[in-house]
């Protein structure tokens, strides 16, 4: 099938939504040969294949890889998919429910609520040591820093060692794009192999002496299943990692360059941070940081007349589904006072993301610090590129100054 859509294409990933509109008109299920996977682009369809249990995020859990017609993943890879298939968002029932209530259990609202005022002032710090350089990259002096110094909090990491995190979670989350180099899959192995061995040393540090940290918490969470693994600990405080900095970094920068775009909202913004709460939703809808959301067929189903058979791959299209008319008003018009907006950012189902509600404090205190009245107005420097990969999408650097 002839489209427009090309995940490989720097002007694709530039602004995939043209593409997305064409997709949405030529149907609902659509089959593309160079990844074949089967294509699905509106919001009632992503957001019911989300919910339906015969779409899974692994297919281990009762198929071996040839019973699936698939082929195992190299040897030498092994220790990335030792690390990512433990975590809950490669995990289906029991094991998903098992170890979400788990982590549930140890990651409560009232963790996040008691964290917010640290959220805040970790945000402003970083924002007067931005004002006081004079501005530059916002991307590596304030969307990355943030996120990345919440978790190292949230999961009790010495500050000494911060400063690892980030490229070990870039290096891992390289292997969620399409079609991964051999390169980028040995970064990602060695990744896997050094976080891993960090996180073990400080597991057993924390079960000589438990904290009020994440750790401590998750050693001591069990409930009438038992209690996690060691192996389901470390590949919780990595997702926890991965899954909740890649999308904030990218919705902080992604978001600011949306709004340079749109100089009458960004003045509503800062006549009113009270429109922060619907405005983190919008930016998360209006260019949404995970664009795509890949689930195995377990067992036959149809969408839109489509029969897709078991063992094929469907690629949920967040970004699409965001922009689609059937469900919002205005869909291509940023409207950071949209009320009704029900995004798929987070996803939905079982697999619904656990950190939805730190993303959103995190966001909010990020956009609230730079939008201060103390705070000069920011002006964009130059138009940024954006990085290579399309699932996980963001910007090279963002260059603003006072």
């Amino acid at each position: 099938m002839d489209m427009d859509f090309d995940p490989w294409n720097p002007s694709f990933v530039a602004d995939p939504y043209p593409a997305y509109a064409a997709l949405r008109d030529r149907g609902r299920a659509l089959r593309y040969e160079p990844t074949g996977q089967w294509l699905i682009p509106h919001h009632a369809d992503v957001s019911a294949l989300l919910r339906d249990r015969r779409l899974g995020r692994t297919y281990l859990h009762r198929f071996s890889h040839e019973e699936f017609g698939r082929t195992a993943p190299p040897p030498e890879h092994e220790p990335f998919h030792t690390l990512n298939d433990q975590g809950m968002l490669d995990l289906e029932d029991p094991a998903h429910a098992r170890v979400r209530r788990l982590v549930s259990k140890a990651f409560t609202p009232r963790t996040v609520e008691q964290l917010a005022p640290t959220v805040v002032r970790m945000a402003e710090e970083l924002v007067a040591a931005f004002v006081a350089e004079g501005g530059g990259d916002l991307l590596t002096a304030v969307a990355e820093p943030l996120p990345v110094a919440v978790i190292a909090e949230l999961l009790g990491i010495p500050e000494a060692d911060r400063g690892l995190l980030r490229p070990w979670s870039a290096d891992i989350c390289g292997m969620y794009e399409l079609h991964p180099s051999e390169e980028t899959a040995q970064r990602a192995v060695r990744a896997s192999l050094e976080f891993s061995a960090y996180l073990r040393e400080l597991i057993a540090e924390r079960r000589g002496k438990p904290g009020e940290d994440l750790v401590s918490a998750l050693i001591a969470a069990h409930d009438e299943d038992g209690r996690l693994s060691e192996q389901e600990m470390i590949s919780t405080c990595v997702l926890l990692l991965n899954a909740g900095h890649e999308a904030t970094v990218n919705t902080t920068a992604n978001g600011w360059w949306t709004l340079f775009r749109h100089p009458a909202e960004l003045a509503a913004l800062r006549a009113d941070r009270g429109l922060l709460s619907t405005a983190v939703d919008e930016l998360l809808r209006y260019d949404t940081p995970l664009q795509m959301f890949e689930r195995w067929v377990l067992d036959e189903i149809e969408v839109g007349g489509t029969v897709i058979p078991r063992g094929a791959e469907v690629a949920l299209l967040f970004g699409s589904a965001n922009r689609d008319p059937a469900r919002f008003a205005r869909p291509d018009t940023l409207d950071l006072a949209r009320a009704d907006n029900p995004h798929l950012a987070f996803g939905a189902g079982i697999h619904y993301c656990l950190g939805a509600p730190l993303a959103k404090v995190e966001l909010t205190a990020s956009f609230g610090a730079l939008l201060a009245d103390t705070v000069p107005p920011l002006r964009l420097v130059r138009e940024p590129q954006w990085r290579e990969g399309y699932v996980i999408r963001g910007l090279r650097e963002l260059l603003v100054e006072f």
